[in-house]
């Protein structure tokens, strides 16, 4: 890629204790403003590799590069972390303050940033994530899809370049996973942060720009999101549902229906079979 933000060559990470390593062998390129998807079952390896993204693991072996910084080595994985920022899974394990401003403002603070700056930057970050009004409640009377916004107006507070999210829907509600899914779609779109989305929710993949697809440490499938999920019997054999309108397509293709590649909504299947049925 001509302007590659993320670069990994021939990762592996293995966790103390364990038979096998959780990554093996990774290499793949994030281009800059890019929005990438990473699929995988439980133990896939795809959390291990958001951690490796933002240096809180560092690999056995292999490199990895954020733009331009060495993250494999952990003498800079305060520089990678400025970089490239993480929200988790659980918001209540990210939210440290009492008050939605002052968490807000804790990784600020730590930098020893300017107050008027962190002024600056929080009353920014909130307003991004639609939170501004919130910014003296307390994070334990909000919704899980509102701290989950906090989480990440803390990130964004850093001026990331990259922000990794790991399963940070799993714990929302559809309504909150729509809330965060599309405070992430807003950052890529308008403030062309780079997103690195980690999920098992096939609609939320769809959605990405690219998706990348993670089995037993390796990366299994690559490309854009129609292209991965017209492979419905890989996806499946890899443990993971593929999006419902695209198993139906399959289905209804092995039965003879001439269904054209790439139908993956309730909507592109009625104009398709809508169209078969004019041409007949």
């Amino acid at each position: 890629m001509a302007d590659a933000i993320i670069r990994a060559e021939d990762v592996e990470f293995r966790y103390e204790g364990a038979q096998e390593d959780a990554v093996s062998g990774v290499s793949l390129q994030v281009e800059r403003g890019e929005f990438v998807a990473v699929l995988g079952r439980n133990g896939s390896g795809k959390s291990t590799l958001a951690k490796l993204l933002n240096a809180l693991n560092i690999p056995q072996k292999g490199e990895i590069w954020i733009d331009g910084i060495a993250a494999h080595e952990e003498k800079n994985s305060l520089e990678v972390r400025k970089k490239c920022g993480m929200v988790f899974q659980n918001p209540d394990n990210q939210i440290v303050a009492t008050v939605v401003e002052e968490d807000c403002a804790f990784g600020l603070e730590n930098l020893g940033v300017p107050p008027g700056e962190i002024r600056r930057r929080v009353d920014e970050a909130l307003a991004a994530v639609g939170m501004g009004e919130y910014a003296e409640a307390a994070p334990h009377m909000l919704s899980g899809g509102q701290k989950q916004r906090v989480a990440v107006a803390g990130v964004l507070a850093m001026r990331p370049e990259i922000i990794v999210f790991d399963e940070s829907t799993a714990m929302l509600d559809p309504s909150g996973r729509r809330e965060v899914f599309g405070v992430a779609q807003e950052l890529n779109r308008r403030d062309g942060i780079t997103i690195v989305w980690i999920t098992h929710f096939m609609d939320e993949a769809l959605r990405a720009g690219r998706v990348l697809v993670m089995d037993a440490g390796k990366i299994a499938l690559e490309g854009a999101p129609r292209d991965v999920f017209e492979k419905t019997e890989e996806i499946r054999r890899m443990g993971l549902d593929v999006p419902p309108m695209a198993q139906l397509a399959a289905q209804l293709r092995l039965d003879g229906v001439p269904l054209r590649a790439g139908i993956m909504t309730v909507e592109e299947m009625a104009v398709e079979l809508c169209r078969l049925k004019s041409a007949n």
